[in-house]
């Protein structure tokens, strides 16, 4: 549906997924709040992808690095010099645009007799200073990406885990990038997470290595419940290509706009640790003893924007449908992306029923997020899990206190099964790991 974009936005802000931020003073242009449901659902997004490049594998260890770096870093890898975008001002309404991405010479704002300065670079990094003193000799950079930390780490990471190539590191974590046209809800920020892993690799071994995980990335998308007619895997022109690249593809969800990058996977040769040991003045190459050589290891990067990926997953489940001549909103996440898996709910406020009801919420919580609630009447309380994602609702009514059984419902087919009190967990259980 060509509105899904504004569907979506509405329904982020009232079921609790996702706030404009600072939205009591007016927001903050393209910066967002993710809220109890989203922060859940975020949160899973980044717990499979954890279990997937890391839990899962042998040959891939995490890291944890600082946000803030050494100035020197961002001049080794380039970002400094490079990392840029062509930018012209409108002398009409003085507004600031990327001169990539206008179709024409005619303002977007003002159509006509506009007329634009001459492009000059900006440089996107976001600059602050450390310590008190506001000059030159303090000024450090947010990190516009987690990569440059596990590159600097690589031998700390050699030397402890005692893993050698082909191994990669992961990390999760803010990024900052001072983007002149950011939107389209959470898509494209200034603040934004990053979920990316450098894998380590002997050079002759880079190509086929880049193949598989071109196609383990798109795999992950699929696994999770994306329907795979929404993604494709786009290579990039040779003008596109980063400077440290010699190859990259993005892995593309078709959004209501258009497609949009979820993820890129680069071979970025052994552009880093050679620009870090020449900067540096540090040896990082890796000494392969079994066959009495040294080299420095090229790099294959899957880098995953964890926001982009919580919203096409958010847009991907969501459903509508008729039910008995009404409309259901229905978000048909996958049971392991459900912000709530269970939700608890007795079928009114009856004294005798809701101390059941909580003391089974109580015991489901020990195995996964559960929602209780108590209002309003039992369908519209059955539609607000729906739009919620909830896979499972678990109903107490009064037979319950007569059979010490509860009734399961299942989100998308709404199909319910009787089930005795003290089976409940290991049911529900059973079914989450299905």
């Amino acid at each position: 549906m060509s509105d899904l974009l504004d569907v979506i936005t509405n329904l982020a802000k009232r079921r609790g997924f996702v706030f404009p931020s600072s939205e009591i003073y007016g927001g903050l242009a393209s910066t967002w709040d993710y809220g109890p449901v989203g922060v859940e659902l975020k949160r899973n997004v980044k717990e499979q992808w954890w279990r997937s490049m890391v839990q899962c594998r042998d040959d891939v260890v995490g890291l944890d690095a600082a946000i803030l770096m050494a100035p020197d870093v961002w001049e080794a890898s380039g970002h400094l010099a490079t990392f840029t975008d062509p930018l012209v001002d409108c002398t009409v309404c003085k507004r600031r645009f990327r001169a990539d991405q206008l179709d024409d010479r005619d303002c977007p704002n003002n159509k006509k007799g506009c007329e634009f300065t001459e492009a000059r670079e900006f440089n996107l990094m976001f600059k602050t200073f450390l310590g008190p003193v506001e000059d030159d000799t303090h000024v450090v950079y947010l990190r516009p990406e987690t990569a440059q930390g596990i590159f600097v780490n690589f031998p700390n990471v050699v030397t402890t885990s005692r893993r050698k190539p082909p191994f990669g590191i992961a990390q999760i974590g803010k990024s900052f990038r001072n983007e002149i046209t950011p939107g389209k809800f959470t898509f494209r920020t200034r603040e934004f997470e990053q979920m990316e892993m450098e894998f380590f690799v002997p050079p002759e071994q880079a190509g086929e290595w880049f193949e598989y995980w071109v196609e383990e990335r798109r795999r992950w998308y699929v696994e999770l419940g994306m329907k795979p007619e929404r993604l494709r895997i786009r290579p990039h022109e040779q003008d596109e290509l980063s400077h440290y690249s010699s190859e990259t593809v993005d892995v593309e969800y078709e959004f209501p706009w258009g497609w949009g990058e979820l993820e890129g996977i680069a071979n970025r040769g052994d552009y880093d640790l050679r620009q870090h040991g020449e900067h540096s003045g540090k040896d990082l190459s890796y000494y392969d003893q079994p066959n009495e050589r040294r080299y420095l290891p090229h790099v294959i990067e899957p880098a995953a924007g964890c926001d982009r990926a919580t919203l096409a997953f958010l847009m991907d489940a969501y459903d509508e449908e008729e039910v008995r001549g009404e409309k259901r909103v229905v978000l048909r996440l996958d049971h392991r992306l459900a912000p709530v898996k269970i939700a608890v709910l007795p079928l009114s406020k009856n004294p005798d029923l809701v101390p059941v009801a909580r003391k089974i919420a109580d015991d489901l919580r020990q195995l996964t997020m559960v929602d209780y609630d108590e209002t309003q009447a039992i369908g519209r309380r059955y539609r607000r899990q729906d739009e919620l994602g909830t896979p499972f609702a678990v109903t107490v009514d009064f037979e319950t206190l007569e059979d010490q059984a509860v009734t399961i419902r299942e989100r998308d087919s709404m199909v319910q099964v009787r089930v005795p009190i003290s089976a409940v967990g290991e049911e529900l259980g059973r079914r989450l790991q299905a």
